[in-house]
């Protein structure tokens, strides 16, 4: 059994320890604790992250809408975005929309099998959205380095095997994980330092060996994680070489688009391997909720702003959109 110290978050001190996995009941709800149980804090907490799901859900669904009606944005390029975008809705809707509620409520309970399936869709969004980033890296590499072949490589069937190919991926990688954490026993202890049903804070809470888990985190997930990461890199080492032959102007262009890519890519990819590729016993919940608010908030909520609404051509077709809307009104 794993032992509990002082919690971070929230100042106090619980233990568990064999007693409590041999004379406790099974559980069948958890308790959330989130990020901080003080009630001066939350009016603040809750405005941010209520600001930050709002901006998130704004910026994706306007380019969801936006891919679907404008002619000029069917492409692979922005088939690839839109289909970011319906990810991005999924995976900040699986977490925050709960978290906010539990900010405000003085329940801050989950059902065991609704933590189960919180953790599996989570998965599943998280997954498909480091993918498609990964696509995404590919579809840029094929438009820089190879722009000749693009239509054909890159067409739209092609970026739809892709995106389900992704889909079925994470499906398939949820599915292992939930399965092996289901199998566990929980017993005494319900208190998960987190605002959402994570991997570590629940193998922590767990009273069953954890060691095929947490080999099955440094090893699948692993390939999962880094064989994308290391596409994306190697990727952009091409990308650089290609742009470095470019005309300035061409050059500023290129750095600009890809730029951006890469930073988000960055923080998403690194707040992940800090959230998760470290043993159990070394897990810190302040941390791994810190991280966490990166991955699942603040990086799909950012996505559409640095893809898309920067890009010359969102602009064009978000300003055509709220022209017609404004002709029709004052028409009416």
């Amino acid at each position: 059994m794993k032992p509990f110290g002082s919690c971070q978050l929230c100042g106090v001190f619980l233990s568990a320890g064999p007693m409590d996995c041999e004379n406790g009941t099974d559980i069948v709800e958890f308790v959330l604790l989130g990020f901080s149980t003080q009630p001066k804090e939350q009016p603040l907490l809750f405005m941010i992250f209520l600001l930050m799901y709002g901006a998130g859900l704004l910026g994706n669904i306007m380019m969801i809408i936006l891919i679907s009606l404008d002619a000029r944005l069917q492409t692979p390029m922005y088939f690839l975005l839109q289909s970011l975008s319906v990810v991005d809705v999924g995976f900040l809707s699986v977490t925050v929309p709960q978290m906010l509620a539990h900010i405000i409520s003085t329940s801050k309970t989950i059902p065991f099998y609704c933590c189960m399936a919180q953790f599996f869709f989570f998965c599943v969004f998280g997954v498909t959205d480091l993918l498609i980033v990964s696509v995404m890296a590919l579809d840029r590499y094929v438009a820089i380095c190879n722009p000749l072949h693009y239509t054909t490589v890159m067409n739209q069937k092609v970026c739809g095997h892709l995106v389900a190919g992704c889909w079925i991926v994470s499906t398939l990688h949820s599915m292992l994980h939930a399965s092996l954490l289901l199998r566990l026993s929980y017993r005494g202890d319900n208190h998960l330092f987190h605002y959402f049903c994570d991997h570590q804070p629940l193998l922590q809470l767990s009273c069953s060996d954890t060691s095929i888990n947490e080999a099955l985190i440094f090893f699948e997930g692993s390939v999962i994680l880094l064989g994308p990461c290391v596409l994306i890199f190697l990727t952009y080492v091409r990308i650089v070489v290609a742009v470095m032959k470019l005309s300035s102007s061409g050059r500023r262009k290129a750095f600009s688009t890809c730029g951006s890519h890469l930073t988000m890519v960055t923080l998403f990819y690194g707040a992940i391997i800090a959230a998760y590729f470290l043993p159990t016993s070394s897990y810190s919940s302040h941390r791994g909720a810190v991280f966490a608010v990166v991955y699942t908030v603040i990086t799909p909520m950012s996505n559409p702003y640095i893809y898309s609404l920067r890009n010359k051509d969102v602009k064009e077709a978000l300003w055509g959109l709220l022209g017609k809307r404004v002709f029709f009104q004052q028409s009416s």
